[in-house]
């Protein structure tokens, strides 16, 4: 159950930006900010993602714990810029949008998209909190998505003793 909440939790933090860059484009003031600057609604805006990312990182005690034997990796690619493209597509989406209407059913369509079809669960965010993304292959030609504070240039250096995981393909490192 909490992991199916963990990867709702990470599909939403991951494409709220798409509501973020509407609402800045828009120029649109939180009714509490008012007779203040209109960035410190825009940083507010830009904090509930980042505070969403955060947050998930208390739920991860609560998935399943996981190993991967340094000896079963035959293969590393490292996959922080893999994902790039796809949240730039995001971002022009949510430039195009006109009105509050279109964004809450793009932002749903979208939403649902990146949930029922990810595999991988990358969220940008990672980056900010020190994350990296790879890709690493075992010796069954099996791809696995591992998100780590690591910084992997041979797979045979660490041990993966700490993992949690996400679905079967995806596991994060809650070690340092």
């Amino acid at each position: 159950m909490m992991n199916f909440i963990y990867r709702l939790f990470l599909a939403f933090s991951a494409t709220y930006l798409i509501v973020v860059v509407y609402l800045i484009k828009e120029k649109y003031i939180l009714t509490i900010f008012e007779d203040y600057p209109v960035v410190l609604s825009h940083i507010l805006f830009v904090v509930i993602p980042i505070a969403l990312t955060y947050l998930s990182f208390f739920i991860l005690p609560s998935l399943a714990k996981a190993t991967i034997a340094k000896t079963s990796i035959i293969d590393i690619e490292l996959a922080n810029n893999t994902f790039l493209p796809t949240y730039l597509g995001y971002f022009f989406v949510s430039l195009g949008v006109t009105d509050i209407e279109t964004l809450i059913f793009i932002f749903i369509i979208i939403y649902l998209f990146t949930y029922l079809s990810q595999t991988l669960y990358f969220n940008p965010l990672f980056l900010l909190f020190g994350f990296h993304f790879y890709f690493l292959t075992n010796t069954d030609q099996v791809k696995i998505f591992l998100i780590t504070r690591k910084s992997i240039k041979k797979p045979q250096e660490f041990d993966f003793n700490n993992l949690r995981r996400i679905n079967d393909f995806t596991f994060i490192d809650t070690e340092k």
